[in-house]
């Protein structure tokens, strides 16, 4: 609620499918969660879910070239040619480096590889167990759905995450995060340097010297000491989300380490944010990734000039303000979809699944729903509503 997250987007009367719940455990101890599930509802009705690795682009590449027997070397230096960008594609490739291009047009073994690679590119590959998917069956497994064996021996469906999920079953994400170790053990060690810190702050105060100087106690621990005197361990569960030196250290790309943040197009994208708050760092993991990327100029723009902020409508300012007038998260296309086309809540979140799975059919017909509306289906549409609102202001 103190993030306007929206409950239909999880639950609601006109859902046809399962809803999605997914939960992040310690790396180390996600294989006890699988346990548990497993003793409480029967081996027998509990599987890890299948999927299927495809041949990307630079990978596609290198199996092509070791089947053709060519030099590793050669077969190499091609795939290296390919940017490492989320979602290349053979033909993207070929647009963005020229010297790629130059080479698929001298070198006629390069072209046959990278035309061969083309054919390939994006089929299946592998097998292997999905990283968080269980399913959770109200019957034996093997009466719902086909099953396989994994290289380890476990058992996993035959169907893929989607699949899964148009046949009704539950699906639950358990996943395992190192992220949530590393804070765990983290913890631990704050707690025992504390300790330690204090034990030998009390010995130099017996002994009449000042524990600022003591070289045995390090600097950050006595900064905490200094801030917090009064706190005996670290509860990781109080910590607020309010503290700015945390906001100056992320705005200088120091997040080695930090979930969702540590990659290096992060590091640069949180130097040009400069987070000030959680809600920053929620809209900028939300902005990278493919499609609301290209509005991350027009956001920094908006955090830094309130002034260049524009909306189509004025309708759009109570759901776009938060996030400087730019389409940042689902719920907003919830909200805009409900409050300028009439949608029901459960209705909303049909078209942001649709959006999210990429249904080009299903989102050019709610378009035409959106903007005309569709008395069959009761939505009034936005014309309709846009000049209701404008005869009442008048």
């Amino acid at each position: 609620m103190k993030y306007d997250l929206i409950f239909e987007r999880f639950l609601n009367p006109e859902r046809v499918s399962m809803p999605d719940i997914d939960v992040d455990f310690a790396y180390e101890r996600r294989g006890e969660v699988i346990d548990y599930v497993t003793r409480k509802y029967g081996s027998d009705r509990v599987v890890q879910i299948i999927t299927f690795g495809t041949l990307q682009a630079k990978g596609v590449i290198r199996d092509v070239g070791r089947v053709m027997d060519l030099p590793y070397s050669f077969v190499d230096s091609i795939a290296r040619m390919i940017p490492n960008e989320l979602g290349m594609t053979l033909d993207k490739a070929l647009g963005m480096n020229p010297d790629l291009r130059k080479a698929y047009e001298g070198d006629e073994r390069v072209k046959q590889v990278i035309d061969m690679s083309r054919r390939l590119e994006g089929l299946p590959r592998h097998t292997s167990v999905h990283a968080a998917g269980v399913v959770i069956c109200s019957k034996p497994a093997e009466d719902l759905v086909p099953l396989s064996r994994a290289a380890d021996g476990s058992t996993t469906t035959q169907f893929t995450m989607t699949t899964i999920e148009r046949l009704g079953l539950l699906k639950m994400d358990f996943l395992g995060l190192r992220t949530l170790t590393v804070i765990q053990n983290a913890v631990i060690s704050a707690d025992k340097a504390i300790d330690r810190a204090r034990q030998l702050a009390a010995e130099d105060t017996n002994k009449g010297v000042d524990p600022a100087g003591d070289r045995r106690i390090r600097p950050t621990v006595l900064r905490f000491l200094r801030k917090y005197p009064d706190v005996e361990h670290i509860d990781i569960e109080k910590i607020g989300d309010d503290d700015a030196e945390v906001y100056a250290s992320i705005a200088s790309g120091r997040t080695d380490g930090v979930f969702q943040l540590e990659s290096g197009g992060m590091q640069n994208f949180m130097k040009q944010l400069q987070p000030e708050n959680f809600e920053d760092i929620i809209a900028g993991i939300a902005l990278y990734r493919p499609g609301p990327m290209e509005f991350i100029p027009k956001y920094i723009e908006g955090k830094k000039n309130r002034a260049s902020i524009t909306y189509e409508t004025p309708e759009l300012e109570p759901i776009l303000r938060s996030t400087y007038g730019c389409i940042v998260y689902q719920e907003q296309v919830m909200q805009i979809v409900r409050d300028l086309g009439g949608y029901t809540m459960g209705r909303s979140d049909l078209v942001r699944r649709a959006m999210s799975k990429k249904k080009q059919a299903v989102m050019e017909e709610e378009r035409r729903n959106f903007i005309y509306g569709n008395a069959e289906q009761g939505v009034p549409g936005c014309i309709a509503i846009i000049s209701r609102r404008s005869i009442w202001r008048r």
